[in-house]
């Protein structure tokens, strides 16, 4: 399985990056996928996550309003559309996929598989 994220970036505050995630290795419409993201000298921390058939998301409170999940199943990708960024959302993002096929999301990282190498984003105030 792999997992590559891609789209961050140096943005300034109240500004917009869309992130995208493309996957391989595994039948992508089985599974609900899901972004995270790790800050310096903090943990890796759960920020949305959409189900397999794309009609269920759910978001971590600090984004919620501003951040958007999606996916497109034919192209094997999940999407995380941020605005209105904040330079506390600082920090490298990680997609993954759920460990268990057709189960739905959760915020804890060990029921998640497939982090690869994160993609950066920083966001000056």
């Amino acid at each position: 399985v792999q997992l590559q994220a891609s789209g961050g970036g140096l943005v300034q505050a109240g500004g917009s990056l869309r992130l995208s995630c493309a996957a391989s290795g595994i039948i992508f419409g089985r599974y609900t996928m899901g972004w995270f993201r790790q800050a310096p000298g903090k943990e890796r921390e759960f920020v949305a996550g959409i189900g397999w058939a794309g009609t269920n998301t759910t978001y971590a409170d600090s984004v919620k309003g501003r951040f958007t999940v999606s996916r497109d199943n034919a192209k094997n990708t999940v999407y995380l559309q941020m605005d209105t960024l904040k330079p506390e959302d600082t920090a490298v993002y990680y997609c993954a996929r759920k460990l268990v096929p057709y189960s739905g999301v959760t915020t804890t990282t060990y029921e998640w598989r497939g982090w690869g190498r994160g993609t950066l984003v920083t966001v000056s105030s």
